[in-house]
C-alpha cells in the first residue's frame, strides 16, 4: 500500500505540472501572436521607434509574418527606409533571409526603385549577387536606372541568367524602359544572349509589343552582326 501512495502521489504531482504547463502555454501564446503582429504592423508603418522596442526587448529581428515574409523583406516591400536600416545595423539580422519565393530585401527595394534602402543594404555586405533572379533583374524589371546604375557599380554581374536564362536587359526591354536598355548596353551588357527558349532582348520588346524598344535594340544587334554603326535612334 504504501508503494502504491508514493507512486500514486508522483503521478499527480506530474499531472498537475503538466497541467499548470499547458496553462501557462495556453495564456502565453496568444500574448507572443499579439507581440509579433504588433511588431509586423511597426514594420510596415516605418514605426522606427516601436521597433527598436521590440529588439530591445528580446524581439528576433528575423521573425517571419504568417505567409513566411521576414521583417526586413517587409520593409522592403513597404519602403519603410528607417526600420530598415534599423534591422540591416542589427548584428542578429540576416540580410540574405529570403521568402518562401525565393525573393530577399533587396531584390525587393530594387523592384521598388528604393535606392536608399539599397544602399543601406549594401553599405552592410548585403549580397550584390544572387543565383538565379537578381536585385539587378529586379530594379531592370520597373526601368530604375538609378538602382541599377548603384548595382552595377557595386559589381553586380549584368548578364546574370534567371532559371531559364533571362537576363536583366530582356527585363527591361520587356517592360520597354528605353533608357534601362540603354544604360545596360552602355555598361556592357550583351544583346545577343538568349534565353533557354532562345528569345533576345529584342526578341522580348517585340512579344511584349515595345515597338520603340525593339527597333532599337534590333538596330543595335543588326549593325553588330553586320558591323556598321549604330543609327542615332538605337539602343545604345
Amino acid at each position: 500500500m504504501k508503494n502504491f501512495s508514493i507512486a500514486s502521489t508522483k503521478t499527480s504531482a506530474r499531472a498537475a505540472l503538466a497541467g499548470v504547463f499547458l496553462a501557462a502555454c495556453a495564456i502565453a501564446h496568444p500574448a507572443w501572436a499579439d507581440s509579433v503582429d504588433s511588431l509586423i504592423k511597426a514594420v510596415k508603418f516605418d514605426d522606427v521607434s516601436s521597433v527598436k522596442k521590440s529588439l530591445a526587448q528580446g524581439a528576433d529581428p528575423n521573425t517571419v509574418d504568417k505567409t513566411g515574409t521576414p521583417l526586413l523583406l517587409i520593409a522592403a516591400r513597404e519602403k519603410s527606409d528607417k526600420v530598415g536600416q534599423l534591422l540591416a545595423e542589427n548584428p542578429k539580422t540576416d540580410l540574405e533571409k529570403q521568402d518562401p519565393a525565393g525573393e530577399n530585401a533587396m531584390m525587393l527595394a530594387a523592384l521598388n526603385g528604393d535606392a536608399t534602402f539599397v544602399n543601406a543594404l549594401i553599405a552592410k555586405d548585403a549580397e550584390v549577387n544572387k543565383k538565379g533572379w537578381t536585385p539587378l533583374h529586379y530594379a531592370a524589371t520597373n526601368g530604375h536606372d538609378d538602382v541599377v546604375k548603384i548595382l552595377l557599380d557595386h559589381s553586380a554581374y549584368i548578364d546574370a541568367g534567371s532559371p531559364n536564362g533571362t537576363t536583366p536587359l530582356m527585363m527591361a526591354a520587356r517592360g520597354g524602359h528605353l533608357s534601362t536598355c540603354k544604360l545596360l548596353l552602355d555598361e556592357g551588357a550583351d544583346l545577343r544572349i538568349k534565353n533557354q527558349i532562345g528569345m533576345t532582348a529584342a526578341d522580348f520588346a517585340t512579344k511584349y509589343n515595345e515597338k520603340d524598344v525593339a527597333e532599337g535594340l534590333q538596330a543595335r544587334l543588326n549593325s553588330m552582326q553586320g558591323g556598321a554603326a549604330p543609327s542615332a535612334n538605337s539602343a545604345k
